[in-house]
């Protein structure tokens, strides 16, 4: 039930590269912000799905404002227009222990997922930047979800659990880490 995409690239002079940020319910999603204002400073148009969940962690209005398009979390209806071009590259940030081990499996069971699964059929490269505590990033499901999921091309960042830092507080999530593991040189 995907909708079908072709690899990006400008379309034409003076065209940007097109980013697709995929966001996950966690916490730190609600700075997703600072994602898109880094990836438009490196020159990238944006368009974020986010997965069902995630919506509720996520200022969809201020997303919107911010890119220029809606916010996808569902399926275009047959004959409606795609709101985004095809992707250059594929942002997940942050990624849950959820939808990295149902990404894994081929589980379409999202437009966030789906993406995910068509962007690696189709060559685009992409990047996750996980968001797991500890407990679950020991799961050996989610070991082997991330080992397969590295196999088929997939550039991880470190996982970010959120732990509380020697001097309190919790550490930012290091968002412009995930266009980093874009770039050729990462």
């Amino acid at each position: 039930m995907s909708e079908p995409t072709e690899p990006g690239g400008p379309g034409g002079p003076g065209e940007k590269p097109f980013l697709y940020v995929v966001v996950c319910a966690a916490g730190v999603a609600e700075g997703v912000g600072t994602l898109i204002a880094a990836a438009q400073e490196r020159g990238w148009e944006v368009g974020v799905v986010a997965t069902p969940q995630a919506l509720g962690f996520i200022d969809a209005a201020a997303v919107e404002e911010r890119t220029g398009r809606p916010v996808r979390s569902a399926w275009r209806a047959p004959g409606d227009p795609r709101p985004f071009p095809a992707p250059d590259a594929v942002a997940l940030a942050p990624a849950t222990f959820n939808t990295v081990n149902k990404w894994a499996a081929g589980i379409s069971d999202t437009l966030a997922l789906g993406t995910l699964c068509e962007a690696y059929g189709l060559g685009v490269p992409i990047a996750a930047l996980p968001c797991v505590n500890e407990a679950l990033a020991a799961h050996p499901a989610y070991r082997a979800s991330v080992e397969r999921l590295r196999g088929m091309g997939v550039r991880f960042g470190d996982p970010y659990g959120g732990e509380e830092q020697q001097a309190g507080g919790r550490g930012d999530f290091p968002w412009e880490r995930v266009l980093d593991l874009l770039t050729p040189e990462a």
